[in-house]
């Protein structure tokens, strides 16, 4: 299966994350309810790591494995800005991390680097001391010291701009580091509180790459002086598309199971091929590829019979009959043919059936990757500006329904997340999604109705509509046709020049018409200048109601607030805030809503390539979720290479599908997320992240408090506060936990859907052969 994983651009975020990817078989997590804060929910719906756990004394020593990855690195510096999933997987097994996380996503001390790493004060600043292994060295012998420490902090805190560094959260609120009582400790002193503090110094770079600009920017980009890991770099291969690791001989944990670790760049339409060829042992696969090895095993015991699957599988007895007959027939033209086709369909039969021999050899290792998918909403402009449509789109969404569609095949739980900040199992997790209500038909068209957008609407033009909620002026909208125009015409010049970036299925359809809609361009790209993201005032009284409940759950309202909330629900809906009380539901009318005699019709752009069948689907059906409510969708499909840079960081969209991944440090990597947009000096729109558009000033506030708290509850409070306010906002709606599903060699353990937890490299290894127990005389 084929994700989208969102971009992180050149920001403050302390962890660095894949660039937009379209990957097969990568990423998707679960739930809960209401506003608890205990562990029993936050690890309700947590799915267990595959890994083939075996104890070091029953793998063998020595061997290789050759794992899959998207790319060679283009840098091996993971605070730069071309540093990809590759980078840092090859640095979790060469450098220093002092913290790893376990199943659960939770962060916790690495024994082979530290001691112990605990805060000491916290008046009248934050001070962290760190105990050092003291056996930690350097590939060169150095010790590991307070010295790389320094440098490291020196090179990303963002005072000097020669440095050219990706991300720099954390670092900046650092005043000074020092040595401690003696070598083997290192105390951080913090200018400001910082809450994520242990995420800081993973990986560590030795000193000699960051001690200055030029070693920083150009020296760890192909090559490391010095290693502190398991394993350490023999060889970057670009030509051979391989980065090859051997043991540490300076290592001083537990020696590495494996006398070679080779990180092999195969595309991921190839890796079947790869695995059925012998060059691989390890590859994260998609569905197809999962089912393959999956007949694999279920076909060895057919004795030799013909497969059910594959090559001339939809053949029936008939047709064979029949092809048979042709073949043998007295036409000689006829024969021939029928005869090339059945030597072809015996020899790709053959073909087939050898790959699946070998894949009997594979296992396929499955569970829940620490990322979600999510429906992406840009409230910049157009109807979802109106946050009463944006909260309609989402209660007309069935979430359980999507789950079950991309994960129960899979035999993976499929319940949707209930946060945006947290996974099942994590501590911050809580299902905070009451605060914007489940799915409701009544509901979500009772919002439209309030916006202004009914049946009626749809077929004659009326006054100007006067819904509270209608965030652009007559003039914004004289502004959006002239673009609408010019981007049509600039859509036409591209057809008769046949440019474009289109895909070979790429085009438009109109869910909710029955008339084919010819191609319709997306936005133009040319910068419209500064945005207000502001409602008008009737949609601010609107909100209210949305707003109690949202404070209810995240700030633990009152009795006579939670009284008010059960008195105004519906069926399944929450306190009556998604439309007022008393705004009749129109009743379906087979036909669009409108407004002004225009349809509410929004653009959904989707990626066209053949790994994103499963986003294609799921998009489908949201589509046809939507037509229920009379929203029509305009499904654009766009080329993978462009859908992510080109459309939904330039927001080309009103609808789009991708991913984030999960973070043990919400409080830092997800407030670029949901961050409000804030205008730039040259009149365009800084969004760091917050590809949707939608924030406010108090979600901003909630994060940078919770960043700088220190008692870890009440850090966790504030950022499910956090949570159900960007609920509330329903600028993105969680849909499902993407899928891990990895290819491994059956003889292979400690290794495969790792699921949250970091990779032990020094403990994967072949399983040692069962001993055979004596036979009796």
């Amino acid at each position: 299966m084929s994700q989208v994983e969102a971009l992180r651009g050149r920001t403050c975020s302390r962890r660095l994350r894949s660039v937009a990817l379209l990957t097969s078989g990568v990423l998707a997590l679960p739930v809960l309810a209401g506003c608890g804060s205990g562990d029993d929910e936050s690890t309700a719906g947590l799915v267990a790591q595959d890994i083939a756990p075996a104890e070091r004394d029953r793998t063998k020593d020595g061997g290789t494995v050759r794992w899959a990855v998207d790319s060679v690195p283009a840098t091996l510096n993971a605070f730069q800005a071309d540093a990809d999933a590759t980078t840092s997987r090859i640095a979790g097994a060469v450098l220093p991390a002092l913290f790893v996380l376990d199943e659960r996503g939770r962060p916790e001390r690495n024994p082979d680097y530290l001691e112990s790493a605990e805060i000491i004060e916290r008046e009248p600043k934050q001070v962290v001391l760190y105990k050092l292994n003291q056996q930690a060295v350097w590939s060169d012998g150095r010790e590991i010291g307070a010295a790389d420490f320094l440098a490291q902090w020196r090179a990303l805190s963002g005072k000097d701009s020669a440095f050219w560094t990706a991300r720099n959260a954390g670092y900046e609120r650092i005043e000074r580091i020092e040595r401690g009582k003696s070598d083997l400790e290192v105390k951080v002193t913090f200018g400001r509180p910082y809450a994520d503090w242990k995420g800081l110094f993973t990986p560590l770079y030795p000193k000699e790459v960051t001690a200055t600009p030029a070693t920083f920017n150009d020296g760890a980009r192909a090559r490391l002086v010095a290693t502190a890991g398991p394993f350490t770099i023999k060889k970057i291969d670009r030509k051979a598309a391989t980065t090859t690791l051997v043991r540490n001989p300076r290592w001083w944990g537990q020696r590495a199971k494996l006398d070679t670790l080779v990180f092999a760049a195969v595309p991921r339409a190839e890796r079947v091929t790869a695995l059925t060829s012998g060059t691989l042992d390890v590859a994260d696969i998609d569905r197809s590829a999962a089912e393959r090895i999956s007949y694999a095993a279920k076909d060895a015991g057919r004795g030799g019979r013909p497969l059910a699957h594959g090559p001339g599988s939809e053949i029936t007895p008939s047709a064979a009959l029949a092809s048979w007959a042709q073949a043998h027939g007295s036409d000689e033209s006829l024969a021939e043919s029928a005869r090339k086709t059945r030597e072809r369909t015996a020899k790709a039969q053959a073909e087939y059936a050898a790959e699946q021999s070998v894949l009997r050899g594979f296992q396929v290792r499955r569970s829940l990757e620490p990322a979600y998918t999510q429906l992406a909403m840009n409230g910049e402009s157009g109807p979802l500006a109106d946050d009463r449509v944006r909260r309609a789109v989402a209660r007309a969404i069935d979430r359980k329904e999507l789950a079950e569609t991309v994960l129960t095949p899979l035999g993976l739980p499929a319940e949707p997340p209930g946060s945006h900040v947290a996974l099942a199992g994590q501590r911050a997790y809580s299902d905070n999604s009451g605060a914007l209500g489940d799915q409701n038909t009544q509901e979500a068209q009772a919002l439209l109705a309030d916006a202004g957008w009914t049946p009626q609407g749809a077929l004659k033009r009326s006054g100007p509509a006067k819904a509270g909620g209608e965030a652009t002026t007559k003039e914004n909208e004289n502004k959006g046709t002239e673009k609408k125009e010019g981007t049509a015409k600039k859509g036409e010049d591209a057809k008769s020049a046949g440019a474009g970036d289109t895909a070979s299925d790429e085009g438009l359809y109109i869910v909710g018409d029955d008339k084919p809609a010819g191609r319709v361009p997306l936005r133009d790209h040319t910068p419209s200048g500064t945005h207000v993201l502001a409602p008008a005032p009737a949609a601010a009284v609107q909100s209210l109601a949305l707003q109690r409940q949202a404070h209810a759950q995240s700030d633990g309202a009152g009795s006579a607030d939670r009284s008010d909330t059960a008195a105004g629900r519906k069926g399944d809906g929450v306190a009556g805030a998604y439309a007022p009380r008393g705004t009749a539901a129109p009743q379906p009318a087979g036909g669009a809503v409108g407004k002004d005699g225009k349809p509410l019709t929004l653009r959904f752009v989707l990626p066209s390539g053949p790994g994103s069948e499963v986003l294609r689907t799921v998009g489908e059906k949201i589509s046809q979720m939507l037509q229920r409510i009379g929203i029509r969708t305009e499904i654009s499909k766009v080329a993978d290479d462009s859908y992510f840079k080109d459309h939904i960081a330039s927001g080309d969209f009103d609808l789009a599908l991708y991913s984030w991944p999960a973070s043990a440090y919400p409080a830092t990597d997800a407030r670029p997320i949901y961050a409000k947009p804030r205008p730039a000096s040259d009149g365009s729109l800084l969004v760091e992240q917050n590809y949707t558009r939608v924030g406010t000033d108090h979600i901003d506030q909630l994060f940078d408090q919770a960043a700088a708290e220190l008692d870890e509850d009440t850090a966790r409070d504030l950022m499910r506060r956090a949570d159900a306010r960007i609920w509330a906002e329903a600028g993105s709606i969680p849909l499902y936990q993407r899928p891990e599903l990895v290819a491994v060699r059956s003889t292979l353990a400690n290794v495969g859907a790792f699921g949250f937890a970091t990779p032990v490299y020094q403990d994967i290894g072949y399983k040692k052969p069962k001993a055979v127990a004596p036979r009796r005389q």
